[in-house]
């Protein structure tokens, strides 16, 4: 979590039961509110950067392409014969 002097605001709205649900988990979990949501956001957006970071890796990989550890015995046109 970042250094309280970065920190900011935020203000969401929420209807009475969701906001009661909350109480209690952050009272069950010796927290606030305001904490179970950072935390949850902070999850949020660490995995989606996970994901972007996997996904442009996988595609680096298949750019550069994987040795099968075969050999090209025949050139492609001798396989696609087109007369």
């Amino acid at each position: 979590m970042p250094a309280t002097s970065e920190m900011q605001n935020l203000t969401v709205r929420l209807d009475r039961q969701t906001i009661h649900k909350a109480r209690v988990l952050a009272a069950k979990r010796s927290t606030s509110i305001s904490n179970l949501v950072a935390e949850q956001i902070e999850r949020l957006t660490h995995a989606d950067e996970e994901y972007e970071r996997a996904k442009a890796e996988s595609f680096a990989m298949m750019d550069r392409g994987f040795h099968l550890g075969g050999t090209h015995t025949v050139d492609r046109d001798a396989l696609h014969d087109r007369r």
